[in-house]
C-alpha cells in the first residue's frame, strides 16, 4: 500500500509511455514481407538481336541512329533535337501545366496521410477545462470542501491513451501508405513524361504540316499553271474538252487536301497552348520546321531486366503491389486483441484559481483488452479479400512489364522500319527531281510540252509531301523511344517531390 502512494501521476505516465514503446519495439508485424518481383529474364526485345545501328541517307534527318546500350537516358531528353524554341516551350509547360499541378498536389497529398498514420505510433494526449456551476440536493451531501450546495466546479484534465501496435497492423498500414505514396511519386513522373512527349510530338507534327503545307501550295500553283495552259490551247482548238475538264478535277482534289492539312495545323497550334497551361486565343511565339530539329545519332538501349527499373508505369505497379501486401498485415493484425492503455490527470476546485492547490488533483490509469469473438466472419473475409487483391495486383504487374517490353520492341520496330522507309522516301524525291529536270531541259529544246514538264513538277511536290512524312516519323521514333524506356526521369532535377 505505501508503494503505490509512491506512484505519482507523472510517475505514472512515464510508466505508460515506457511500457507501449516497449511492446512496440519488441512486438513483430503480421502478414508477409514484401519482396520485389524479379526482374525479366530476356536479354533482348526480338528473338534475333537487335541491330546496331539504322540505315541512313545523305539527306536532311537521314543520318544513322547507333543503339548504345551504357547510354544514360538525359533528364531533359528533348534537348538532344538541339531546338532552342522547344527547349523553351517545355520549360514553360513543366511550370503552368494544371496536369502536373495536379499530379504534385496528389503527391504531397499522399505523403501527408504518411504523416498522419505515423502519428499512431504515439500516445495521444488531450486537455479539457470543464466549468460548471451545479447544485446538490440538501438532503445529500455536497461534492466540494465547502459543503456549499450551490457551487461552481473548474475541472482542468489531461487524458493520455495509447495503443501499443502489438502485431504491427499499423506498421503495416503506414507501410501501405508509404508504398501508395511512391506510387504516386511514379504517377507524377508519367504525367511529365506524358507532358513532355506530347510536346515534343505536337511540335513534330507542326513541322511536318508546314512542309506538307507548303509542297501543296506548290502543287495547287503548278495545276493553276497546267489549267491556264490547257484553256489557252482549248482556245486554240489544241485541247479537247476531256483534257480541261480531267484537269479541272485533278486542281480540285488536290485544293481539297488543303483545309484538312491547315485545320491540322490550327490544332496542333491549339494543342501546343493548352499542353502549355494557356487558352487558343493566346500566342505562342515557338514556330517549329523540320529543318530546325537535328535527329539525335545515339540512342539508348535498356535491356528489360533494367528497363523495370526505369519505366514509371512499372514502378507504379511495383509499388500498388507492395501496398496490396502491406494490407494483408493489417487485415490480419485486425483479426487479433487488442490493448488499449488510458490514464488521467487533473485537478478540481470551486474556483480557476485554486486548480494548483493541494488537495484538488486526481489521476487515474487503465488497460482494456479487446479481442474479436464473433463477427460473423466479417473480419476473416476481409483479409480473404486482401489476399486476393494482393493476387490481382500480382497479376497486373506481370501485365504490366509484358506490356512495357512489347512497347519498346515495337518502337525498335519502328525505329528500324521508318529508317528504310526515309531512304526510300529520299530515293523517290531525288528520282523525282531528277525527273523534273530532264522534263525542264526538254521543255527549253521544244521536245516536251508545258504540260507534261507541270506534271513532272507536280510528281516531284508529291514526294516532297512524302519525305517531309518520312522524316517526321523518324523524328516522332525517337520520340517513343525515350519515352518507352522512362524519360530519363531520375536524372530530373526540375521537379521537387515531397519527401517522407
Amino acid at each position: 500500500m505505501h508503494a503505490f502512494h509512491k506512484i505519482t501521476p507523472w510517475r505514472a505516465g512515464n510508466m505508460l509511455l515506457g511500457l507501449g514503446i516497449g511492446l512496440l519495439l519488441s512486438a513483430c508485424a503480421v502478414g508477409p514481407d514484401y519482396q520485389r518481383p524479379a526482374a525479366p529474364a530476356a536479354h533482348d526485345y526480338a528473338p534475333t538481336a537487335t541491330p546496331q545501328a539504322t540505315v541512313s541517307t545523305t539527306g536532311p534527318g537521314g543520318n544513322a541512329q547507333q543503339f548504345v546500350q551504357t547510354m544514360d537516358i538525359p533528364g531533359q531528353w528533348w534537348t538532344l533535337f538541339h531546338s532552342e524554341p522547344l527547349n523553351a516551350l517545355i520549360d514553360d509547360a513543366l511550370k503552368h501545366n494544371a496536369d502536373a499541378d495536379a499530379a504534385q498536389a496528389a503527391l504531397q497529398a499522399a505523403w501527408e496521410n504518411v504523416r498522419a498514420q505515423r502519428g499512431a505510433y504515439f500516445p495521444s494526449v488531450d486537455a479539457s477545462v470543464n466549468p460548471t456551476r451545479q447544485k446538490t440536493g440538501n438532503v445529500l451531501s455536497s461534492n466540494v470542501a465547502s459543503n456549499s450546495t450551490l457551487y461552481n466546479l473548474t475541472t482542468a484534465q489531461l487524458s493520455i491513451s495509447y495503443s501499443p501496435d502489438l502485431w504491427g497492423g499499423n506498421r503495416r498500414q503506414v507501410e501501405s501508405l508509404v508504398a501508395q505514396a511512391n506510387a504516386q511519386r511514379f504517377q507524377l513522373e508519367a504525367t511529365y513524361l506524358t507532358l513532355t512527349t506530347n510536346l515534343v510530338n505536337a511540335a513534330i507534327e507542326e513541322a511536318s504540316l508546314r512542309a506538307q503545307i507548303d509542297a501543296t501550295h506548290r502543287i495547287i500553283a503548278d495545276q493553276e499553271k497546267i489549267m491556264a495552259t490547257l484553256l489557252r490551247q482549248q482556245t486554240l482548238g489544241d485541247a479537247p474538252e476531256a483534257a480541261v475538264a480531267a484537269q479541272q478535277a485533278a486542281l480540285e482534289q488536290s485544293r481539297a487536301t488543303l483545309p484538312p492539312l491547315e485545320k491540322q495545323l490550327a490544332q496542333q497550334r491549339d494543342l501546343l497552348a493548352a499542353l502549355s497551361g494557356r487558352m487558343p486565343s493566346d500566342t505562342i511565339d515557338a514556330r517549329f520546321t523540320l529543318d530546325a530539329l537535328q535527329l539525335p545519332a545515339e540512342l539508348p538501349l535498356s535491356l528489360p531486366a533494367r528497363l523495370v527499373e526505369q519505366r514509371p508505369d512499372v514502378r507504379m505497379a511495383d509499388e500498388q503491389l507492395h501496398a496490396a501486401s502491406a494490407q494483408v498485415g493489417v487485415a490480419i493484425a485486425n483479426r487479433l486483441p487488442n490493448v488499449q492503455i488510458t490514464a488521467n490527470i487533473g485537478s478540481a476546485a470551486e474556483s480557476a484559481s485554486s486548480l494548483l492547490s493541494t488537495g484538488t488533483g486526481f489521476w487515474n490509469i487503465g488497460a482494456a483488452i479487446t479481442a474479436p469473438l464473433f463477427d460473423g466472419g466479417t473480419l476473416k473475409h476481409k483479409q480473404r479479400a486482401a489476399e486476393a487483391t494482393y493476387r490481382q495486383s500480382s497479376a497486373q504487374y506481370r501485365s504490366t512489364v509484358i506490356d512495357a517490353v512489347q512497347n519498346v520492341a515495337d518502337v525498335l520496330h519502328a525505329v528500324q522500319s521508318d529508317a528504310a522507309a526515309l531512304a526510300s522516301a529520299e530515293l523517290a524525291e531525288r528520282a523525282a527531281a531528277r525527273s523534273l529536270a530532264i522534263a525542264q531541259r526538254q521543255l527549253a529544246l521544244g521536245d516536251l510540252s508545258e504540260i507534261a514538264m507541270l506534271n513532272a513538277e507536280q510528281t516531284w511536290r508529291q514526294a516532297e509531301i512524302s519525305l517531309a512524312q518520312a522524316r517526321a516519323n523518324r523524328y516522332a521514333d525517337t520520340v517513343a523511344l525515350f519515352q518507352a524506356l522512362g524519360g530519363g526521369w531520375w536524372n530530373r532535377h526540375d521537379v521537387a517531390a515531397p519527401s517522407s
